[in-house]
């Protein structure tokens, strides 16, 4: 591009999601490299993003709903249909979604004659039973003009299911928020949690979810706890618009039945951003077995607060991370995951870990992934897409 462009980046929410604080940090870091970028996201009257930008942010009016995901996903496309209907609102050079809501809006815009063409981040891809579901999943993805991926996994699957050519664009963290130093917070936040002195605590952040695999992490705290008695599982965040009823149910029946551990069990839900690096600096280590992500930004998160993390061998974790990097388990063995979260408490491998940590926290910059998208949105400025 000849010149500075506007971009407009679509996200689902504005919670602390992983899709959210890509958008985010993707248009501060746009706006860095000396562009225009605007970030999206239907919310009722005076919610606000999760956290400061320096970007703009813009909350479209976001309309009734209900918890229905189907109708959910139907109405905040048609939210942001309405929004962007109006010509006032459509000054920008690129239109780019980061998930299938706004993907699925753009693509109608995009059918209308309103917009030219958009681009389409794949963080990854969800099953659902409902088929009306699939079909708008697939059609958000189908109609975009360009694709980017957080994750190779999810480009060889583009490429293979779709036959699309995906830009890796991956991911980045910002080492001076997410940093080892503690400050005020770090009192608040453990005064907060009511974390004792010198406990264990094990922290899992992304809520209670099936692909967070929280189940698995409270039986594995439950058969390690006997031998860490003054042990804490912390399980953090949560904010989601799909229904996880019936596995939070489930993990519900199974706390009932964990005795004595179940009060060593601290479920804060979504806490402050301010508080986000604390947390990570209260956890002894990081609990992040995932079944399916598309890259997972906690691993790095807890990595550049020099936090050991316990994660799935599994990709995409095994295509940023090396052998030596974390301690790997199994997701799919709680045997495994308890094995490993044993082993992040060694001192010597400890050490190991927090030094490999850092190295790859710093290797990450929000800069080269803003960078990585450059190319594809000059494609999508050049007059033929106007």
């Amino acid at each position: 591009m000849s010149g500075p462009a506007r971009i407009a980046i679509l996200a689902h929410s504005t919670n602390p999601r992983g899709g959210v604080v890509h958008a985010l940090e993707l248009g501060d870091a746009l706006v860095r490299l000396g562009h225009r970028a605007t970030v999206f996201a239907p919310a009722a009257p005076g919610t606000a993003f999760f956290r400061r930008t320096i970007c703009e942010t813009i909350c479209v009016p976001a309309s009734p709903a209900g918890r229905d995901v189907r109708t959910m996903v139907e109405v905040r496309s048609a939210d942001y249909v309405t929004y962007f209907e109006r010509a006032e609102n459509r000054h920008f050079d690129v239109y780019h979604a980061q998930d299938g809501i706004s993907a699925t809006a753009l693509a109608t815009l995009k059918e209308r004659g309103l917009i030219g063409a958009f681009a389409r981040t794949v963080h990854h891809v969800d099953t659902f039973a409902d088929a009306r579901l699939s079909a708008l999943q697939i059609r958000a993805i189908r109609t975009a003009d360009q694709w980017f991926v957080v994750g190779r996994l999810w480009r060889d699957w583009l490429a293979r299911e779709f036959g699309k050519d995906a830009v890796y664009v991956g991911n980045g963290v910002d080492t001076s928020r997410f940093s080892p130093h503690a400050d005020a917070t770090d009192v608040e936040l453990r005064e907060r949690l009511g974390l004792p002195p010198g406990a264990v605590v094990f922290l899992s952040i992304g809520g209670i979810e099936e692909r967070k695999n929280t189940v698995r992490i409270l039986q594995a705290f439950t058969m390690l706890r006997p031998q860490y008695p003054q042990a804490r599982l912390v399980i953090a965040g949560g904010a989601s618009l799909l229904d996880h009823s019936e596995y939070q149910a489930r993990f519900a029946g199974l706390l009932a039945h964990c005795g004595s551990s179940a009060a060593a069990v601290v479920r804060p839900g979504p806490l402050q951003q301010k508080l986000m690096p604390a947390l990570y600096r209260a956890a002894t280590s990081v609990v992040f077995p995932s079944t399916r992500e598309g890259f997972g930004l906690t691993v790095l998160e807890a990595m550049a607060c020099g936090v050991p993390v316990v994660t799935s061998r599994i990709p995409p974790f095994t295509e940023y991370l090396g052998e030596d990097d974390v301690a790997w388990c199994d997701p799919f063995a709680t045997d495994s995951i308890a094995d490993a979260m044993v082993a992040s408490l060694d001192p010597v491998l400890r050490s190991r870990l927090i030094a490999k940590g850092f190295a790859v926290a710093a290797r990450h910059h929000w800069a080269t992934t803003a960078r990585a998208h450059l190319a594809a949105y000059a494609k999508l400025a050049e007059p033929a897409h106007a």
